[in-house]
């Protein structure tokens, strides 16, 4: 239900305005179930948390314009904290990876809904 045309035009232009709240989004991969990304919280102010409420909230209701209907979402999400390039990296090469595990594409360059919105130094 995710990985559609509609759906990747609204992640997107969210993750645009993110860097207004100092949120920055890297490398994602949109996969039709879930959705893997990178993201730099401000040191101060909102949380991870909130921000991925609000990213679920803002998708779940383009979802219900495509006529999906709710559950959208599990419970929870997981993170992991980067502390470096090379993890930066490794974590990208797996994740760049999942559409062709999920035989989705032959490439991960193939995949239609990937992209990078910031680019991410460590």
């Amino acid at each position: 239900m995710l990985a559609r045309d509609e759906i990747h035009d609204c992640f997107r232009a969210f993750c645009d305005r993110a860097e207004e709240h100092d949120v920055a989004v890297g490398r994602y991969v949109i996969m039709p179930d879930h959705i893997h990304l990178f993201v730099a919280m401000p040191p101060v102010g909102l949380t991870l948390s909130q921000w991925i409420h609000v990213l679920r909230t803002v998708v779940g209701k383009q979802l219900l314009r495509l006529g999906i209907q709710k559950p959208h979402w599990q419970e929870g999400f997981f993170d992991h904290v980067l502390r470096s390039a090379e993890s930066y990296g490794e974590k990208w090469e797996y994740v760049r990876m999942n559409p062709v595990r999920a035989q989705l594409c032959d490439q991960p360059e193939d995949w239609a809904y990937q992209g990078e919105i910031v680019r991410l130094e460590f």
